[in-house]
């Protein structure tokens, strides 16, 4: 096991890069990058570093100079053979070749196209743009690279047996969590801490501790190269990417009311099973519940991952029951902000109910707080999302409308076509 301290206080002379692979990324990015491949491949994209947490001046902590290198790096970065082979030849939710040969041989070709970098009032102001299944690999990558710099920034001034006796703590604080939750009876769970980790290291050794202390509960993780290197599930689906570009893209207001099941549409040709999973917030759950097509109600799940969590669950059962079909047989997916307590008040509220999962995130992979002078390790609200499709802006609302993005005039237009009514809304952490 890699002795993450020593590894960290060597970080002074530059020992690691920061992102190691084109695969070190979410599967799901994976997914709908293949999915936009074949459906959207001439669209042209702009991704914008957003940071939600204003107090954590990102600028003042980060050298340019350091950001550029890891940023530079990552473009060098090609599939290699041995990557290139666990895409073509695995299984992924029980389908071989899930990724085409002709968007196998792009990827295998791809190099990350330039970025854009500024300072601004204490914060970069970074952004991609091109066409979009190029543009959208940067996402992850981006967001790990400026998570673990902001870390290695406030761990730079700590000593040897700081470092040691900080990572100690942090993995006895993580221990007891699995200690808990592994008491919990048909508990599943899979990390989903990529874009707001820690570090690389810190992720890979929580998953490391989550296949050996959950007994069986613990049923994959999102990163792709972990999944890869620990011989686990790659876990994951879509996103709210796809809705918000293909809703910029709508020529009237009559073609962004059906955008967002557009892209169900065009994800239903693709794939079946478990990842046929709804995430209907990008505009609002119970108006796309409202107006969706039949055939949704036939897929195996959905996933929630804004506003209260437990409301749209029972959304998404009562309208489940109200289309004639089985709560039960279907999968409800947490993601949103998610610790221990949460976890466990949800399962066993919905448990028999229907069928459940988690997808843990930043508390599982960046839960540092208490552990460095001031609480500088604290995790924030760091995302990095389109902005623009085709020189149009994008808009998401959300169950929670301190998560909306977008121009004011635009999203208010966006509120009128999905018929959004009064939002409750709630602190944005992670």
């Amino acid at each position: 096991m890699v002795d993450i301290a020593t590894r960290v206080y060597n970080h002074k002379w530059k020992v690691d890069t920061i992102v190691r692979s084109l695969i070190d990324t979410d599967f799901y990015k994976l997914l709908m990058c293949q999915s936009v491949f074949r459906n959207k491949p001439e669209t042209t994209v702009t991704f914008s570093l957003i940071n939600r947490t204003k107090s954590i001046r990102l600028a003042d902590l980060i050298d340019e100079g350091e950001l550029r290198e890891q940023l530079d790096h990552i473009r060098t970065l090609r599939l290699s053979r041995g990557e290139s082979t666990f895409l073509r030849g695995n299984t992924f939710y029980g389908k071989r070749q899930m990724f085409r040969p002709d968007f196998m041989e792009w990827f295998e070709g791809l190099q990350l196209p330039p970025y854009h970098l500024e300072k601004h009032d204490g914060q970069y102001e970074l952004t991609f743009e091109g066409k979009w299944p190029e543009v959208m690999m940067w996402e992850i990558p981006a967001l790990a690279v400026l998570m673990e710099l902001r870390s290695r920034a406030v761990l730079r001034t700590m000593g040897r047996f700081e470092l040691q006796v900080l990572y100690a703590r942090a993995m006895t604080k993580l221990w007891e969590k699995i200690e808990t939750l592994r008491r919990i009876d048909g508990l599943k769970l899979a990390d989903f801490g990529t874009r707001r980790r820690h570090s690389f290291l810190w992720q890979d050794w929580a998953v490391q501790a989550l296949i050996e202390g959950m007994e069986g509960k613990f049923i994959g993780t999102s990163n792709c190269l972990i999944a890869m290197r620990r011989e686990v599930e790659a876990i994951g689906t879509n996103a709210h990417e796809l809705p918000m570009v293909y809703s910029a893209l709508a020529n009237s207001d009559a073609e962004l009311a059906q955008a967002p099941y557009q892209v169900l549409a065009d994800w239903h040709e693709e794939h079946d099973g478990n990842l046929r999973i709804m995430l209907p917030d990008t505009y609002g759950t119970e108006g796309f519940l409202a107006r969706a097509p039949e055939w949704l109600a036939k897929w195996t799940g959905i996933r929630i991952d804004s506003g209260d969590p437990a409301t749209g669950a029972e959304t998404a059962i009562r309208w489940w029951k109200a289309r004639g079909e089985d709560p039960q047989d279907k999968l409800v997916i947490f993601s949103d902000g998610l610790d221990v307590d949460k976890i466990a008040e949800l399962h066993a509220q919905f448990a028999g109910r229907v069928k459940v999962s988690f997808g843990w995130g930043t508390m599982l992979t960046n839960d540092f707080r208490g552990l460095a002078p001031d609480d500088g390790l604290a995790p924030f609200s760091l995302v990095c999302k389109a902005i623009a499709a085709n020189g149009r802006p994008t808009v998401k609302l959300s169950d929670n409308p301190n998560k909306a993005m977008g121009p004011e005039d635009e999203i208010a237009r966006y509120k009128r076509v999905f018929r959004v009514g009064a939002q409750a809304p709630m602190d944005v952490v992670v």
